[in-house]
């Protein structure tokens, strides 16, 4: 098939266009580079650099897609504070481009990356995607409302969207402390050994490896049992960032953190209720957060090693 993967320069669009391309699929891969970084794209892919926000943009993609999968967009639920008219249009702006994009064109479906921070605050318990959504930022805003106009146009343009959870693991962007929370205590860990936590040490989160949601992305290509439905994608496990700190500190023996104030429009607490995502793919191997940290840790060890070497 041919398929259109935006932000394909990023962490796990690159991921998802690699093993695409692995599968024999043919790839056209966007990106405005924004965020993403040109090295992270497959050398096998069709890259195409745009703005997906400026509809006249879209113009510039091939007409002849069987699928998208939409993984552009601004990432960071405390970033989109800074500029949340510039968030609308990166997250929902271009979902709905894309939409008309591909009511025009006859594409098959669209996979979207949502977000669990659609929940807002919830209970200490798996939360189900029946679950009533209160966004706490315009991150967690912007993503409800592309999921809302996906189910608006699901007849003519069917969907399936993930509400992705805390993705961690190797290729992702340690230079930016501001998203990821695996991500930025890695970064800090490896380079001071100390931690600086925004929040509680009690706040939890449901940690999936990037190689796992790239399988499941890959699955729901080829799945009619999840069409127009919302899906989280998460392990269904809660890990508070104690238990986080723990698990690094088994693998940087020196590592030590202080508490200091919450990120605004941060959730305190959220893991996922799996089910559906058993259910209807049946997948429920997930990688282990100890393994999936020490394979991200020994990765990044070497990536900065590298750079060491470079400079030198």
């Amino acid at each position: 098939m041919k398929l259109l993967v935006t932000g394909v320069a990023g962490f796990i669009g690159s991921k998802i266009a690699e093993e695409a391309l692995r599968e024999g699929h043919q790839v056209i891969g966007v990106d405005d580079l924004s965020q993403g970084q040109l090295e992270n794209i497959p050398a096998k892919a069709q890259f195409i650099q745009l703005d997906l926000s400026q509809s006249n943009n879209i113009d510039q993609i091939p007409k002849d897609i069987d699928i998208i999968l939409h993984l552009a967009g601004q990432s960071s639920g405390e970033i989109s504070f800074d500029d949340p008219i510039l968030d609308l249009s990166k997250n929902t702006v271009s979902t709905l481009n894309l939409i008309r994009f591909g009511i025009e064109n006859r594409v098959r479906k669209i996979l979207y990356a949502s977000s669990m921070s659609v929940y807002g605050h919830v209970d200490d318990k798996p939360i189900s995607e029946h679950e009533d959504c209160h966004p706490l930022s315009c991150y967690g805003a912007g993503k409800l409302a592309s999921e809302n106009y996906l189910k608006i146009y699901q007849h003519e343009l069917p969907f399936v969207a993930f509400r992705m959870f805390n993705v961690y693991g190797p290729g992702q962007d340690l230079s930016n402390l501001r998203q990821g929370m695996v991500s930025i205590y890695l970064s800090y860990a490896l380079k001071n050994h100390t931690i600086p936590i925004k929040g509680s040490l009690t706040r939890f989160r449901d940690f999936i490896y990037i190689d796992d949601v790239v399988k499941v992305w890959m699955q729901a290509i080829h799945s009619s049992a999840v069409t127009n439905r919302i899906l989280n994608l998460g392990t269904g496990e809660k890990t508070t960032v104690q238990n986080l700190m723990d698990q690094l500190k088994e693998i940087i023996p020196n590592l030590s953190w202080t508490e200091n104030e919450n990120t605004p429009g941060d959730q305190f607490g959220v893991y996922a209720d799996i089910s559906s995502l058993k259910n209807l793919l049946g997948f429920s191997n997930f990688t282990p957060l100890s393994t999936g940290l020490r394979s991200f840790a020994e990765w990044a060890q070497k990536r900065i090693q590298k750079k060491v070497l470079q400079k030198g």
